[in-house]
């Protein structure tokens, strides 16, 4: 088993392998390092819809959201910086995933004014930004949106709803998939930029087991210029595919951080904790719990470096490893806490109890970005026939 040393944040162990570089070494230092400094104000306290404001500017202010203007794109280093937030608290994770996540599409697919409006903003923290794909109707389906967008001879009007939208009534911006038709299916979407204070869009926030700025978004008569067209159009498929892809492995990293942080506070439990004459770490059935815990933290960990990994070498195959890398590290993570909370006894179903927090916080992990069934959907389609040759087909 690793030393305590070494599951404070981060294993150093692996951080020490190839999948790493000197760089991504020296970054995870200084995260927690920064983190520790910081924790005052990364730790929810309030409404979430006002801590996630809070902390986006903490990161803007430091400099951890800088890479959203600039190029090129390290997955690495995003996957370690949600680990390191993840561990010191869920909304402080939650802020700086939605804004990468927002601000994707923009950087890979918007125009050079686009990203000059909106990019610098949102690398300081001061623009908030949200994803809104998800519909009522049409959760993991993206094929089957149904948010209507029809062309007028200045620009565009939406109309319909999307659902489950994180930074909802926080966002500055929101980029949208919605459908344009004719085609079918997937073959009908297309994004846009739509600022929050477009007239017509309305927000329902939506409370949550663990506290997130989240709701439903109701567009009416929503008007938006030719120049909210976000790629081309018909192109909102493959563009919130994409960006779907690239996060998956950084969910990963999240809940590799939140089951790091159950496993320390679960064996500090165990070592401390008398019973039957010795320690509850003793026990040999409470000695195995944890050395299941071990194993699936360090398989996580190795799955979501080498799906970053392939992703930062432009490996074909990534969507494939990180929905490997979101699979594993959520279910394990779910598993890891709830091992936790096993370890606690009764001290860890306590209300507001740090056990009772990240056992309310994972849950949505599983669900959110792709459902654990939905990546298993993809890690099958991606399995070639002669699984011999797999990475070469």
């Amino acid at each position: 088993m690793a030393t305590a040393t070494s599951r404070s944040t981060f294993d150093t162990g692996i951080l020490a392998l190839p999948l790493y570089e000197d760089h991504h070494r020296e970054l995870a230092a200084r995260l927690v390092t920064w983190c520790d400094r910081h924790r005052d104000v990364l730790v929810g306290t309030g409404p979430p819809e006002a801590t996630c404001l809070r902390v986006l500017r903490a990161l803007g202010a430091a400099g951890w959201l800088a890479f959203l203007d600039r190029r090129p794109d390290d997955y690495r280093a995003l996957c370690l910086v949600r680990e390191a937030l993840a561990h010191v608290d869920d909304l402080a994770d939650h802020a700086f995933a939605i804004q990468a996540l927002a601000a994707t599409p923009i950087r890979r697919f918007g125009t050079d004014e686009q990203r000059r409006r909106l990019l610098p903003g949102m690398a300081e923290g001061t623009l908030c930004g949200a994803f809104a794909v998800s519909e009522e109707a049409a959760g993991s389906d993206v094929a089957a949106l149904t948010l209507d967008a029809r062309e007028t001879t200045d620009g565009w009007v939406l109309n319909g709803g999307k659902a489950w939208i994180a930074n909802a009534g926080i966002a500055d911006v929101y980029t949208v998939i919605a459908r344009t038709g004719p085609g079918p299916g997937a073959f009908g979407l297309t994004a846009f930029l739509v600022p929050a204070d477009t007239p017509g869009l309305h927000v329902e926030p939506v409370p949550m087991i663990a506290p997130r700025a989240l709701g439903h978004l109701a567009f009416d008569d929503c008007v938006l210029p030719a120049e909210a067209l976000l790629g081309r159009r018909g192109g909102g498929f493959p563009i919130a595919m994409e960006v779907l892809d690239r996060f998956r492995m950084t969910v990963g990293a999240a809940a590799l951080g939140f089951a790091r942080r159950a496993f320390d506070a679960a064996l500090a439990r165990a070592r401390e904790r008398p019973m039957l004459g010795g320690k509850l770490f003793d026990l040999p059935t409470v000695r195995a719990t944890f050395a299941d815990m071990d194993v699936r933290l360090d398989t996580s960990a190795l799955l979501v470096a080498r799906s970053a990994w392939e992703i930062d070498h432009g490996s074909p195959h990534y969507a494939r490893h990180s929905a490997v890398a979101k699979l594993h590290a959520t279910e394990a993570a779910q598993q890891i806490v709830d091992s936790a909370v096993q370890v606690f006894g009764a001290a860890g179903l306590v209300r507001d109890s740090l056990m009772e927090r990240l056992y309310r916080q994972i849950r949505s992990l599983r669900i959110y970005e792709g459902s654990s069934e939905v990546q298993q959907a993809v890690i099958a389609a991606a399995i070639p026939a002669d699984r011999t040759h797999r990475e070469a087909s």
